[in-house]
């Protein structure tokens, strides 16, 4: 009998669901009454781990002498660098990611933070605040929108995230361009009904090496970059010089994958608009950083992939993927460490 360990809060409803649909398999779950973040594997004892084949987890990673029976990890996150190089991998354990089931959250707060920045939400809350409205000859200076209807999007990395976001985008009336390595169409895990599994929805595609083609083309920028190897500092000084004046440039896919003293900069000298920002190098951002006083600059806490039913997707991707692996069939989302992904 497979054992199978998952350091998740599930839902006991979920866990049973689980068990019913795989009954061949000892599904055992670790609850050491703390948050799945905050769990360690020194938490996890030796005995637990050793007969582990199947592991459902966030971080909680065990050392590899202490499971020898490991085979899969299955992580219910979208990034998985951490994991690259590292001994499990090296050995020759399948990881799988949870690629696709931030889809929804992450496009829609994209278009969150980028209406909120365009019909001047920061500046409404700021007069809010004070319980008063500006004199009627400066609401005008400081209140007229900017309309995205009809402005240029361009997607550098056009995984599932980019995809719902395309096809957010195009129901705005935006023109999409995407940068993608690879095939157009999606192979990965997609929540049924949402992104673009065919490739079809980009008015056109740039080859990774064009980056600045679809920089100048660009009114806003959406980095939906993973972090590997290639893509560190990817968006930097000349990239930052490439864009437009009027640039928008969001950031939801890895803190290092963007240079933030080239951001910074960026934004002191006015060679673009905003940056709207969900993820950094280093976090949580230190109080020193630059990006909290800068005009132009909207932050939150790394929470744009965050939804109320997160777990049951990742359960959803997990069952399906499970159900792969019992029958020997390619598993979805799986990292190849040579593309860092």
């Amino acid at each position: 009998m497979r054992r199978i360990l998952i350091t998740l809060p599930l839902a006991d409803s979920t866990v049973e669901r689980l068990r019913a649909a795989f009954p061949a398999c000892d599904i055992q779950v670790w609850n050491d009454g703390g948050p799945a973040f905050a769990r360690t594997p020194s938490t996890i004892s030796a005995d637990v781990w050793r007969d582990v084949e199947v592991l459902f987890t966030f971080r909680s990673l065990p050392k590899p002498e202490d499971a020898p029976a490991l085979r899969w990890i299955q992580l219910n996150t979208a990034g998985a660098d951490t994991l690259l190089g590292g001994p499990l991998v090296e050995r020759g354990v399948a990881v799988t990611t949870a690629s696709g089931i931030h889809a929804i959250p992450m496009a829609e707060y994209v278009f969150a933070m980028l209406l909120g920045w365009c019909r001047r939400l920061p500046e409404m809350l700021t007069w809010q605040r004070r319980s008063q409205w500006p004199e009627a000859a400066d609401r005008e200076r400081l209140f007229v929108p900017r309309e995205i209807h009809g402005q240029t999007l361009g997607i550098v990395g056009y995984g599932s995230i980019g995809r719902h976001v395309a096809r957010l985008a195009k129901a705005f009336g935006m023109r999409v361009l995407a940068m993608r390595r690879g095939e157009r169409r999606e192979h990965g895990f997609t929540v049924p009904g949402t992104g673009d599994p065919e490739g079809t929805l980009p008015d056109r595609y740039v080859e990774p090496d064009a980056l600045h083609e679809l920089l100048t083309e660009s009114d806003v920028v959406l980095n939906a970059l993973p972090l590997t190897a290639q893509t560190r500092n990817y968006f930097g000084r000349e990239a930052f010089a490439a864009m437009r004046s009027n640039a928008i440039f969001i950031n939801i896919g890895r803190g290092a994958t963007c240079d933030e003293e080239a951001l910074a900069q960026a934004l002191r000298e006015r060679r673009i608009e905003a940056a709207l920002l969900d993820v950094f190098a280093q976090e949580p951002l230190p109080s020193s950083s630059p990006l909290w006083g800068l005009q132009g600059v909207m932050i939150s806490p790394h929470v744009a992939g965050w939804a109320p039913n997160y777990n049951e997707r990742a359960t959803e991707l997990f069952a399906e993927n499970l159900r792969r692996y019992a029958a020997g069939e390619p598993l979805l989302n799986r990292l190849d460490p040579a593309r860092g992904y």
